[in-house]
């Protein structure tokens, strides 16, 4: 244990322990505020993901719809098959991006983790110059 002495009072130890805690505090406020703006990016692009995928399965269904009637229609089935193959890869490529801009949107993705860990670490460095 030290037992070396401090110089300053105890009323400047408070004041800066005062001050310490309001710009730790601040710090920890801002630090949320940029994870935040950051989480909300995802969001966005989420979003702009499951829209370009809703777009391309309408195309999909379009097309789809579209290769059904001329199949139909011709009964030869070679105008058909080929707008019934380009719907399916429309289709496939409308999943792939709608899947993306769900798990882009995951509650998991979307938690501050910087600031609930950078509050953790402070939590126990106040605790620790408490004792």
């Amino acid at each position: 244990m030290s037992t070396r002495e401090d110089p300053r009072g105890i009323t400047t130890l408070f004041s800066d322990l005062a001050n310490n805690a309001t710009r730790l505090v601040q710090s920890e406020f801002q630090l949320l505020r940029a994870e935040m703006s950051e989480k909300v990016g995802q969001v966005r692009n989420g979003l702009a993901e499951m829209i370009a995928g809703a777009i391309c399965l309408l195309a999909a269904l379009l097309v789809l719809l579209q290769a059904l009637v001329v199949a139909l229609a011709e009964l030869g089935l070679g105008t058909g098959w080929a707008s019934l193959a380009v719907g399916v890869v429309v289709a496939i490529i409308g999943v792939i991006l709608v899947r993306m801009g769900t798990s882009n949107m995951s509650e998991s993705n979307l938690m501050p983790e910087r600031t609930q860990s950078q509050l953790s670490s402070d939590a126990r460095a106040v605790k620790d110059q408490v004792k």
